[in-house]
């Protein structure tokens, strides 16, 4: 599938790296389809919209920037998008990058929860207030040596 990027031009994306949002994120309920590609620099990857070229989220795995980082996700809601086990899941935090030069940061509680089997996902809110919207990303990075 070709897609308009908002920062990287046109880009060739497998149909295997389009998720569906049957319900939207939170705030962009109307965009569902998005196309998951590999950023410039690691660990971060794009959400970029298919709709709509000026939409995109930069993405890290929360795993790699939290060591105890767990979901407590009700399971009507993980069988909504089809899934049934937990290997049958991938996790994604959505980056902020200030433009004040402020922290760049991660939000672990409102993850992206990706069924890799059919590409189906949703945002979901964890209700465990030890994850905040606002993760320093470096200094996580920082602290584990990367």
């Amino acid at each position: 599938m070709e897609v308009q990027t908002k920062t990287m031009g046109t880009v060739t994306v497998d149909d295997a790296r389009v998720l569906h949002f049957p319900k939207g994120l939170f705030g962009f309920e109307e965009f569902r389809s998005y196309a998951l590609i590999e950023a410039e620099y690691e660990p971060f990857w794009w959400l970029q919209s298919t709709d709509e070229q000026s939409l995109a989220f930069l993405l890290v795995d929360p795993f790699l920037i939290a060591d105890d980082y767990e979901l407590d996700i009700d399971d009507k809601m993980l069988g909504d998008i089809g899934i049934a086990s937990p290997a049958d899941v991938y996790v994604w935090a959505v980056v902020t990058v200030p433009s004040d030069g402020g922290p760049v940061t991660a939000n672990l509680q409102g993850p992206l929860v990706v069924n890799r089997k059919t590409q189906q996902a949703l945002q979901v809110v964890l209700a465990d207030s030890k994850w905040t919207t606002k993760h320093n990303i470096i200094k996580a990075l920082q602290s584990r040596g990367r």
